[in-house]
């Protein structure tokens, strides 16, 4: 459902993304890690069709993100680190706009837009306007927004910033049941604890390049270290590190 081919990002001098080619199927959960300026968010931003790569493709959903950009976009969702609401509108106002957006009928809106208010515990907060609710309220009304019109592909960055336990576990919860019943899920995160406890398989990116991706087992036997995921998340980027610092090195 998500294919990424040999997909370079440049800016200027700086190699952001650096040859990645991955392929998540259909219903699989795959959780992106990586140190701070990886080239992860590069990476969903480039999925999303918010940049253009510098060379290299990206299809979603069998459709190319850059030449068919309306049809890879009306089967995905995108909720990125710090979203984007209309303050001035309220949830519900928000959930029919939305609605609207994907050209759902209004039956469908209502049904979809209350089940998901129910599970995200948002009763409370729907007459309310979005610019007085706190952090953690306007992150589950994003990512309740981008459920409604059941997307075939789901892409978050950082999906827990701002979460409680509660709300974090109810996250957690309804996109693992989403990708048991065909979703796929593309999350970037830096909580190796999402990675451990939720992902069918793993990938690590480290400066701009993947080099790695498996499922914990197959991460832990790449990386020679037994354990916990973050023994192997260490090493695997380690080694990386050395290599890159033995390549540059030699040139």
């Amino acid at each position: 459902m998500i294919e990424l081919f040999d997909v370079v990002k440049r800016f200027g001098d700086l190699v952001a993304v650096n040859g990645i080619s991955l392929t998540v199927p259909r219903g699989e959960f795959l959780v992106v890690l990586g140190p701070n300026a990886a080239g992860k968010t590069t990476t969903i931003k480039m999925i999303a069709g918010l940049i253009k790569p510098s060379s290299g493709k990206v299809r979603v959903a069998g459709f190319d993100v850059q030449t068919e950009p309306l049809e890879a976009r009306r089967r995905m969702a995108y909720v990125p680190d710090f979203p984007f609401l209309y303050d001035k509108l309220t949830p519900w106002e928000f959930f029919r706009f939305t609605g609207q957006l994907f050209r759902m009928e209004e039956s469908r809106i209502q049904t979809a837009a209350r089940e998901l208010i129910a599970r995200f515990n948002l009763e409370p907060y729907l007459a309310k306007p979005i610019e007085g609710l706190s952090h953690g309220t306007r992150q589950r009304i994003a990512i309740a927004s981008a459920l409604l019109h059941d997307p075939e592909v789901f892409v978050i960055d950082e999906p827990m910033v701002g979460l409680d336990p509660h709300h974090a576990r109810v996250v957690k919860d309804i996109l693992k049941e989403r990708s048991k019943r065909g979703m796929t899920v593309f999350v970037s995160t830096h909580q190796l604890s999402v990675a451990e406890e939720m992902a069918d398989r793993i990938a690590i990116i480290h400066q701009g390049r993947l080099i790695a991706v498996g499922t914990r087992d197959d991460l832990r036997r790449q990386s020679g270290v037994a354990g916990a995921l973050e023994n192997a998340f260490l090493s695997l980027t380690a080694q990386e590190a050395n290599l890159a610092e033995e390549h540059a090195a030699l040139r």
